[in-house]
């Protein structure tokens, strides 16, 4: 017995953000969100972390415990500018390329809130423009000198419409965490409970284990994934920024290598992981496999143990 699909197309985009120059970073946003559309019918398109704002990749801002340096706080002030308010002229722009494609936009942005700046993704819808944002809860290692932690209210599971492959109207769940956020399993089992079935993973984080937590998550809620990861040179930087090696400086050597992949809810590669440069992965998803998977295993259902374990989350 076959059932009719539930399919819409989805991509990632693997791309650097333009270091310090928000209109090229966003001219560069709109070529492959319409590239997506026009190439592979895109409905939806993840972009990675700190694609909007930047990703400082090896800064250090001058910093060590216990001492601050006068040029460690001007690269926080060329940081800090280089970030984007929400709402504000970035988003409005966003909201513009959304409408103008009819792509649903997942995409990650450096977000000023006051003095502080967040590690930030936003949704932008084609229809009703910016419907929800997540700030990330644990910025990692150094990221927590220059980013502020999210919290219980900036966690959203947005259910949307799309059109199938049928022509006929579906619903999707999506949420978004970013980068080592997804090491974190009680934020997982949070999404996992709302129902997501589109689960986007903005990040930079290109060791080739990332795959493996990708296919894990997959696995595990029963949920597509789709890892967004820039590909970023030394050309992507302005040329005092930090590189790897200062004496052997190339504006081809890469910082951030990419490795941007989606996976079905059986933990089956659909597209990627891409290696070695920019580009745009598309796959079909098909919502009707996320039951499918959880024939079988569902870690908030009948694999939950409510009578054993607990589970509470300070949303607000």
């Amino acid at each position: 017995m076959s059932l009719p699909p539930k399919t819409l197309r989805a991509s990632v985009a693997q791309a650097a953000c333009c270091q310090y120059d928000l209109e090229k970073t966003l001219d560069k946003l709109e070529r492959l969100t319409q590239l997506a559309k026009d190439r592979d019918n895109s409905q939806l398109v993840v972009f990675p972390e700190g694609i909007i704002g930047g990703y400082p990749k090896r800064s250090t801002f001058g910093a060590v415990i216990g001492e601050r340096s006068p040029e460690g706080r001007d690269e926080f002030l060329r940081y800090w500018n280089a970030a984007v308010d929400i709402p504000g002229p970035a988003i409005t722009r966003i909201e513009e390329i959304s409408r103008k494609t009819d792509v649903f936009l997942v995409v990650g942005v450096i977000e000023r809130g006051g003095g502080t700046l967040y590690c930030t993704v936003i949704m932008v819808d084609p229809t009703e423009g910016y419907v929800g944002k997540h700030r990330k809860l644990m910025p990692t290692a150094s990221e927590r000198l220059v980013w502020g932690q999210g919290d219980g209210s900036t966690l959203p599971v947005l259910e949307r419409s799309f059109k199938s492959s049928s022509d006929q109207t579906l619903k999707a769940k999506l949420s978004a965490t970013i980068c080592w956020e997804n090491y974190m399993p009680l934020l997982r089992y949070y999404y996992y409970s709302k129902g997501t079935q589109i689960y986007c993973a903005p990040t930079v984080d290109a060791r080739p284990v990332w795959q493996h937590s990708m296919k894990h998550i997959a696995l595990e809620g029963r949920c597509f994934v789709l890892a967004a990861c820039q590909f970023a040179q030394e050309k992507d930087y302005p040329a005092d920024h930090a590189v790897a090696d200062p004496n052997v400086r190339n504006a081809e050597n890469i910082m951030i290598a990419g490795g941007s992949v989606i996976v079905s809810p059986l933990g089956e590669t659909l597209a990627g992981p891409l290696l070695d440069g920019e580009g745009i992965l598309t796959a079909d998803l098909d919502l009707n496999d996320c039951v499918r998977g959880k024939f079988d295993l569902d870690v908030t259902g009948h694999y939950a143990r409510p009578d054993v374990f607990g589970f509470t989350a300070n949303v607000v």
